[in-house]
């Protein structure tokens, strides 16, 4: 059983993401942290709230944390990829949840649900890094309660909302940069250069939608978030970025991934937000090089399908 605080900005794929971690039965969610991203923090929290009561899940804490990027204010949000209120104009469609937010932030959620934790926890971060930077610089206690974190960010061949930069890195790259370059904390990138080639095509969707009244309200979500696909992509589909990466939390090993140092570029030029690994030998880098984590490389892509299909049709 793997224990998960998710901390995520829903949109359309932290929706199927939340999803499958609910649906999961390997999985014991623990905790649910928002964060200001695809929308604002009152958008992705209200969202969190009623996929969660779509899942049937009153039990699940859920707080609010960060509304601002660490340093400079946040250019935009991404309601022409999920909608003004992250889902396709389609968030009142969902339930209420009857359990609201419990009455302390993010990072104070995040702290009581690690040290009362009797096995290492799981964090799985999907929105800007905001609320994770925060955590690990005031509370360094925690790091050993933290079993790995699961990162969706970043893009090593180049960027969604830059040239250069990954929307989540983009959001908060000094948040990103505190997370990925200076904590000693296990952690898994999963970047958009593999989520994107996990892209699910119109009959992975249509399955989904015929599998019952949950995954038929899910697929219902998506018109914003398929419309802008379908440009990209150039034909019917998606990616589910967010879900890629919980599925890796879920199924360690799912992704295959590679030891690298990774660096964040904080700087207000055109690479603001890129994210740089570092895929050379140990010996080419030399002694002084910066510490390592897993960047998922590559994967049975059909797996992956697989296995995400599976998991949110229950």
């Amino acid at each position: 059983m793997t224990r998960l605080i998710i901390d995520t900005d829903p949109g359309i794929d932290d929706t199927f993401a939340l999803v499958l971690a609910c649906a999961s039965p390997e999985v014991d969610l623990i905790g649910v942290t928002t964060v200001f991203g695809n929308v604002g923090l009152d958008r992705t929290t209200r969202n969190a709230l009623r996929v969660l009561a779509l899942c049937g899940r009153e039990d699940v804490p859920v707080a609010a944390g960060a509304d601002r990027p660490l340093v400079h204010p946040h250019a935009h949000r991404a309601g022409a990829v999920h909608g003004e209120d992250g889902l396709s104009g389609m968030a009142d469609t969902l339930p209420e949840r009857q359990t609201g937010l419990v009455g302390t932030d993010a990072v104070a959620l995040m702290v009581r649900l690690l040290d009362s934790s009797p096995e290492p926890v799981t964090i799985v971060p999907i929105g800007p890094l905001t609320n994770v930077a925060l955590l690990l610089a005031a509370h360094p206690s925690v790091r050993s309660k933290i079993e790995r974190l699961v990162i969706m960010g970043g893009g090593l061949a180049g960027g969604n909302v830059t040239a250069a930069a990954e929307f989540n890195v983009w959001s908060d790259p000094e948040a990103a940069r505190r997370v990925l370059v200076e904590e000693p904390v296990p952690t898994t990138l999963v970047p958009m250069d593999i989520t994107t080639r996990c892209a699910v095509d119109l009959s992975w969707l249509d399955r989904l939608a015929a599998s019952g009244p949950r995954g038929a309200t899910l697929v219902r979500l998506t018109g914003t978030y398929r419309k802008h696909y379908q440009r990209t992509l150039g034909h019917e589909g998606m990616v589910i970025h967010d879900a890629v990466a919980v599925a890796e939390a879920i199924r360690p090993g799912l992704l295959r991934t590679s030891r690298m140092p990774v660096e964040v570029e904080c700087g207000m030029g055109p690479a603001r937000g890129a994210t740089i690994a570092d895929p050379r030998e140990h010996r080419v880098r030399g002694e002084d090089a910066p510490r390592e984590i897993d960047v998922a490389v590559d994967a049975d892509l059909d797996e992956v399908r697989t296995f995400l299909l599976s998991g949110l049709t229950g």
